[in-house]
């Protein structure tokens, strides 16, 4: 019996392993019938949480760092990150943590905040937005032993613990949706590049025309940066390769590119479909009902403080993934050819 975990526990109840955690540690968010049932197993089986995890607990400042290793610039006017931050911080006030923000936008930053993220006793663990290629910063967070959760898919997630949608499948959905009305000239603005967001929703996009039988076409690949004004630049060099459709990687990107496709006297969705990526509670410019991919943002911020108490309370390994769902919402922006008028 003393070789038992948390995950044997978890799975004796039909429970989550943050679930077991919250109980061990008499949290209020679990509810008495599954309290009394994990407690009831617990006696049973004579489990007994890791001493030093326990310990860590009666010694917590509290307080965790979420660290946004963006431009402050893209941060307030990016709508991706207001939203997520609420569910941050809705996951903090659950767990009775104070929260702490840390915007990095150079190197002088990083080497400034650094000591204050990785001094012993003063957060009790980070949550850090995925880094762009070349990132030192999550190495060394990670070399610092505080547990840690990286709210995307880091380039290099060995023993790393992180929380992501699956970007690839998604991406794929978004081009079956317009295979499905009839498109085959499909193309796509990609997120960055040099992030894996921007990297999974391209290949994603590939992905999808080959497992359509439809040939990839550089012509219909223009990389954008999540901005409006590179989905209207986008739009306009996709153009000369006469798209049927367009997969724009975020809904401010594909609002940029119905905005192109007016001005070059296109009609949407009549002349050209549209499917963007995010389906954020933001303004919508073009005054049209855009067709998307839902990601649960909100969801995805408390569960990333889940995850991270989890981290805190049992141990840093082995590395935890959660990989959250999404979907295809399906409005007024893609227009379907199959269909006979």
């Amino acid at each position: 019996m003393n070789n038992l975990t948390l995950e044997d526990i978890a799975r004796n109840c039909g429970v989550s392993r943050s679930t077991v955690s919250r109980v061990i540690n008499n949290h209020p968010n679990v509810s008495e019938k599954v309290r009394k049932r994990v407690q009831k197993e617990i006696k049973n089986t004579g489990f007994r949480p890791h001493a030093a995890a326990r310990a860590l607990v009666s010694q917590r400042s509290w307080t965790i760092g979420l660290v946004l290793p963006r431009s402050v610039q893209s941060f307030f006017t990016d709508p991706y990150y207001p939203r997520l931050i609420q569910g941050i911080a809705q996951g903090c006030n659950q767990m009775k943590y104070t929260l702490g923000l840390y915007l990095i936008t150079d190197a002088e930053d990083e080497e400034e905040i650094f000591p204050r993220l990785s001094r012993r006793g003063s957060l009790d663990g980070i949550l850090f937005q995925s880094d762009q290629m070349g990132d030192q910063l999550i190495g060394r967070l990670a070399a610092s032993d505080i547990p840690l959760v990286i709210i995307g898919r880091p380039f290099h997630n060995e023993n790393l613990s992180y929380i992501d949608i699956d970007n690839v499948s998604a991406a794929i959905s978004a081009v079956n949706y317009l295979a499905d009305l009839g498109h085959q000239r499909i193309g796509t603005i990609t997120g960055p590049l040099n992030t894996t967001v921007g990297i999974d929703r391209k290949a994603g996009y590939i992905q999808g025309l080959q497992e359509r039988g439809i040939p990839v076409n550089d012509a219909l690949i223009v990389e954008g940066d999540f901005t409006e004004e590179k989905g209207f630049d986008g739009l306009l060099r996709l153009l000369p390769a006469r798209p049927e459709a367009v997969f724009a990687a975020s809904d401010r990107m594909a609002f940029g590119a119905i905005r192109a496709a007016r001005e070059k006297g296109l009609n949407v969705p009549e002349d050209i479909s549209i499917i963007g990526f995010d389906d954020l509670p933001i303004s919508n410019p073009v005054n049209l009902p855009l067709t998307t991919v839902r990601q649960p943002i909100y969801e995805f911020g408390i569960q990333a403080v889940d995850l991270l108490n989890d981290l805190i309370t049992n141990g840093a390994t082995p590395a935890r993934r959660i990989i959250m769902g999404t979907e295809i919402v399906s409005r007024s922006s893609c227009r379907d050819k199959l269909r006979k008028s």
